[in-house]
């Protein structure tokens, strides 16, 4: 698929309370819900996914919470495996709310393996979201070590988990991170190796606008690729 690249400025960024308002302005305002952008959020993280490989024969492996980042991590598996790839997931905790489950099963109907392998090509981070809090659990901190010691590709989706701006505590070290909606001031503070996309949920631009930024040209493509993190 077709990835554009752009320059946004960091002051045309979000700082993270700012973004949670404007995403549950969107979705209170303009008849967004959330599982609808879930499944934006969900395709567009599979088409860069696809797109980050040659072959379908590529081992995903998706670390998946149970929240909404994680509900947009089963979609990415769910259409991945539609496309012929051989997904796994790695379940940090039991899957029990309600749109989350809902797409783990959906998944699962779609061939998605709930097994996790040590030795994926590519290893996707949706574990947790913009909301996440630190510390992190054990068994994220056990995962974060073995994924940051592997020569797998490494893909976030939104914010990388444990990071919150302090690159000397533990991880998930992403060579690609795909922001949902808009640009984030946070990941300007990630290391300049780390790649930040955006992706279009379907927020109209009204809404980037009332927010005080202007809306990526998502009229480009679904992902643009951000350059010159300033």
């Amino acid at each position: 698929m077709l990835i554009t690249t752009v320059n946004i400025s960091k002051t045309q960024a979000l700082d993270l309370t700012r973004f949670k308002e404007m995403d549950y302005f969107a979705v209170e305002n303009y008849g967004l819900p959330i599982e609808l952008m879930m499944e934006n959020a969900g395709l567009q993280l599979a088409n860069l996914i696809a797109n980050s490989t040659d072959s379908t024969d590529a081992v995903i492996q998706i670390g998946i919470g149970n929240g909404n980042n994680g509900g947009g991590g089963l979609v990415a598996a769910r259409r991945l495996a539609a496309w012929g790839f051989k997904v796994h997931l790695d379940l940090s905790t039991k899957i029990d709310k309600e749109l989350p489950l809902k797409q783990l099963e959906r998944a699962q109907k779609f061939g998605v393996q709930v097994s996790s392998t040590d030795h994926p090509d590519i290893w996707v981070d949706a574990y947790l979201g913009f909301s996440q809090r630190l510390p992190l659990s054990s068994f994220l901190l056990e995962r974060i070590a073995l994924i940051n010691n592997s020569s797998c590709l490494r893909i976030s989706l939104d914010i990388p988990t444990g990071f919150l701006g302090d690159l000397a505590k533990p991880y998930f070290q992403a060579h690609k991170v795909l922001s949902l909606a808009a640009a984030k001031k946070i990941l300007y503070q990630l290391p300049q190796e780390s790649e930040i996309y955006i992706a279009d949920l379907g927020i109209p631009d009204k809404v980037y606008q009332q927010f005080g930024i202007t809306a990526p040209p998502f009229h480009q493509s679904n992902i643009l690729k951000l350059e010159n993190l300033v």
